[in-house]
């Protein structure tokens, strides 16, 4: 082992204790600058972090602490390596959840056409109905509200324990963020990798803004067949089956497969949509499925992303029915042209999709051409994660990112990217193949919100005031980062927004995603500080959840790809969800989240981050109080026996030449063993495997060695050479211990090893393993055996571990008998044993106690 410079062990107390030393330490660390970040050091010297940023939108819940305590671990253990450890904290405070949870607290809604007023308060008490308020009075809304919560998330951070730098802080909306993404926007855009279209857009029409395809959930709903009757050629009839008999007037086009047999007579004919009596094509797509209901498929524009495929790929007509607010819209499409089809349509605008599809099916049971009655069913149908209202498809004018959906190329050059990276566990990988080998389309970026990083171009106004958005006005570099909805562009005055020949400014903001993707040139300092940024990046790891290796590991990819033209990290180490009771993940939309501020309270917070690093990387772990209770009793358990070490004054334990005794070298052994492979652990970074590992020798240090060697440690034999090696070998595990536990318990260790140590043993050097000379392990192994056979003795006589025994008989083979008598004397102190007598046999180590005249 190697040792730092230690001094005497006069600073132990006489009953130490746990509670306060959060306290305690964090504000020591903080004075003492312990994990204040040295940019001086080179890229080689330095472990980098991208830590995950956590949405600022109410409170931290134990799913957070979970699984920053693991990337915390990590850092820890990389500083003990002789790293130098690049830890920052971000704050993602844009974007929906924060507009949500304002809108709450302060009773209010954001209206872009209302004044700003300077003077605007929100109401003492929100009233029941929101008060409309001006973009600008919203947004400053939304910051004064997460810089409260901003400060109540650092607390917490602090009561954890983590060892993030707090001078090195972020916001996703502060100015040095807003002004990376907006210039990685322009970048993107001038090399063709970002783009305007005018295409069908997955549509919330309750917070009425674009979804991107990583944004999509599956929900079961209840739904219902219904068979419509379309008239084809001579008209003979037409059966198909929809869920969504309302967007009837949406049709353009029935499909079939194109190797059906029984509908191949139709294709290239035309059919008539009942009710409207709309001419529509019967076309031929292998997407069709022969099996799904009557094989015939109704194409709309747009029911689902089928349509959407279909009517790209067949180049159909477009007959929108459904707006922005997910009502039908006041005009019938094209084609619903005669008396009675508009007085049908009549009928349906204004109408919700739930409601339009009650009136057409009231329609089509009068017209006839309805067959039967609807047959109920149960399917999945798409929603925004944050949304509680299914999506429409809308058609609108967005902004997107070339990411490989419609680019066979680039494709496969993100896919090879998930090769070069190293992942933990392994198999999360193929989550990542999974999605960029399903994406089909690409990144929409743009976000018709308010609370967020502003795109960053304007647009020019012709002579009738319409804008040209094929030649967006872009900013200078030097401006950023700019708002277009209250700046002019270069080279006008702002009189002439919205006047013809004027300008107008983008009116939409960044998907969050497009900010968080930019976390290692956020936190690094790409735009501002070049020499920063090339110190840290790319970065060592991104820790962070498998349920957002589509969006937020896909998507940072995708930026350092384009910008940087290699990967933004070397290792992705991925940790699993929290489950409740109910083995469902926990998470604020479920209402099953545990607030951690009370469990660090009354646990504290090593015993919270055992519990937390005892979870495996990339696995599931259940909510389990229980553990940290184990958890407290190690911590405990640290105190009491550093107490005890440390109170025999032994050696600092750097010089282990005077351990001569053979239990004290197999204590050695084992414990040289125990390092190399916490190390490999932390290595693949598998904190639970580290803990796992240190934790058993933990307890048999404590368990067994200690109990046998204390006699002989306490002098109780005379002192002398056996004495020593007792208590320098002691020494020399305690401080081994304190560091392997290190990363997981940060308070206890630090507080042990204050007692006799300068410095802060987060800075000590991490243990590194020396066996002893003519060390055997296995002489422990053998003691122990026969220690604990005594103690079963006891036990089952009722007797006191401190009552004597008359007589000890051990069997075994030669090699075994030779082994424990290297330790016999040890054992007979430790297990208060007379004689104990060895016997030769071939049968496997066993032991005889005699309880019968011991004492009661």
């Amino acid at each position: 082992m190697t040792f730092p410079h230690r001094t005497s062990a006069d600073g132990v107390p006489d009953k130490p204790v746990l509670d306060g030393l959060e306290e305690k330490w964090s504000r020591r660390w903080d004075e003492t600058g312990v994990y204040a970040f040295d940019r001086s050091r080179t890229r080689e010297e330095i472990f980098s972090v991208d830590t995950p940023p956590p949405t600022v939108s109410g409170s931290l819940h134990v799913g957070h602490v979970f699984s920053y305590t693991h990337t915390d671990t990590v850092a820890r253990y990389q500083r003990m390596r002789g790293k130098e450890v690049f830890y920052p904290m971000g704050w993602d405070d844009n974007g929906l959840p924060t507009e949500r949870r304002v809108q709450m607290h302060f009773g209010v809604r954001c209206d872009p056409a209302l004044p700003y007023d300077p003077s605007f308060e929100p109401p003492a008490k929100p009233g029941k109905q929101q008060l409309p308020v001006s973009r600008r009075n919203f947004i400053e809304l939304c910051e004064r509200l997460t810089v409260e919560d901003e400060k109540a998330f650092e607390e917490l951070w602090r009561l954890l324990g983590l060892s993030v730098d707090w001078s090195r802080t972020y916001r996703t909306i502060g100015t040095e963020a807003r002004a990376t993404a907006q210039l990685a926007f322009l970048n993107n855009l001038a090399r063709g990798e970002a783009y305007i279209a005018e295409a069908p857009t997955l549509w919330d029409i309750t917070y009425r803004t674009a979804v991107a395809q990583a944004e999509l959930e599956d929900r079961e709903r209840p739904g219902a067949y219904h068979r419509l009757t379309f008239h084809g050629p001579e008209g003979r009839p037409v059966a198909i089956d929809t869920t969504r008999p309302e967007l009837l007037p949406a049709c353009v086009a029935l499909v079939v497969h194109p190797d059906d047999e029984r509908h191949r007579h139709l294709v290239g004919a035309t059919v008539r949509t009942p009710l409207f009596g709309v001419d529509v094509p019967v076309v031929a797509h292998r997407a069709a499925v022969p099996e799904k209901g009557t094989g015939i498929a109704m194409i709309c524009t747009f029911g689902d992303t089928a349509d959407v495929t279909w009517w790209r790929e067949l180049r159909l007509a477009t007959r929108p029915v459904i707006g922005w607010d997910g009502r039908f819209l006041a005009q019938p499409p094209s084609g619903v042209a005669s008396a009675a089809a508009v007085a049908a349509y009549a009928k349906l605008a204004g109408a919700t999709a739930h409601t339009a599809r009650e009136r057409v099916v009231e329609l089509l049971r009068a017209s006839g051409e309805l067959q039967g009655e609807p047959r109920s069913l149960t399917h999945a149908v798409k929603f925004y994660e944050k949304g509680d209202r299914p999506l429409e498809i809308v058609t609108t004018r967005q902004w997107y990112l070339r990411n490989g959906g419609r680019d066979e190329p680039l494709r496969d050059e993100l896919m090879a990217r998930g090769g070069e990276l190293t992942w933990h566990p392994p198999h999360m990988r193929v989550r990542y193949e999974n999605w960029v080998g399903g994406l089909n389309g690409d990144w929409l970026v743009s976000r018709q919100r308010f609370f967020g990083v502003p795109i960053p171009v304007w647009y020019p106004l012709d002579g009738h005031g319409e804008p040209d958005h094929g030649h967006p006005i872009v900013p200078d570099a030097a401006a950023l980062p700019v708002d277009p909805s209250a700046e002019a562009p270069p080279g006008y005055e702002e009189a002439l927004r919205g006047a013809p020949h004027g300008f107008t400014g983008d009116p939409d903001v960044m998907d969050t995603w497009a900010t968080s993707s930019l976390t290692p040139q956020i936190a690094g300092g790409w735009r501002s500080d070049p020499d920063l940024f090339a110190r840290v990046f790319p970065m060592d790891v991104r820790p962070q959840a498998h349920e957002i290796i589509r969006t937020w590991l896909f998507s940072t990819v995708v930026r350092a790809h384009a910008e940087q033209g290699e990967l933004p990290w070397r290792h992705a180490a991925i940790s699993g969800w929290i489950l409740d009771p109910d083995r469902k993940k926990m998470s604020k939309t479920k209402s099953n989240t545990v607030t951690p501020g009370d469990l660090l309270v009354k646990h504290g917070s090593d015993a919270v981050r055992y519990w937390a690093a005892s979870g495996r990387p990339g696995t599931d772990t259940a909510f389990d109080v229980g553990q940290m209770k184990v958890g407290r009793r190690l911590a405990t358990k640290i105190l009491n026996v550093g107490k005890f070490v440390l109170s025999l004054g032994a050696a600092d334990g750097s010089d282990l030449a005077p351990v001569t005794e053979p239990l004290d070298r197999a204590l050695l052994a084992e414990l040289a063993a125990t390092v190399e492979e916490a190390t490999a652990a932390f290595d693949d970074f598998d904190y639970a495997r580290a803990l796992e590992r240190t934790e058993r020798f933990f307890w048999r240090f404590c368990d067994d060695y200690v109990e046998l060697v204390k006699a002989r440690a306490y002098g109780d034999q005379g002192e002398g050479a056996g004495t020593e090696s007792a208590r320098v070998t002691l020494r020399a595990a305690l401080d081994a211990l304190l560091r392997l536990f290190a990363p997981v318990l940060p308070f206890v260790t630090e507080e042990v090893w204050s007692w006799c140590a300068t410095g802060s043993v987060h800075r000590a050097a991490w243990p590194t393993p020396k066996v002893p000379a003519g060390a055997d392990a296995s002489v422990l192994s053998t003691a122990s055996e026969v220690i604990a056979a005594i103690r079963r003795a006891k036990s089952e006589a009722r007797l006191s571990m401190r009552a004597e025994v008359t007589g000890v008989v051990v069997f075994g083979p030669r090699a075994s008998l030779d082994r424990f008598a290297l330790a016999q004397a040890d054992v007979r102190a430790a297990g208060r044993a007379g004689a104990v007598e060895l016997r030769e046999d071939e049968a496997p180590l066993r032991v005889e106690v005699d309880v019968e005249n011991a004492p009661r």
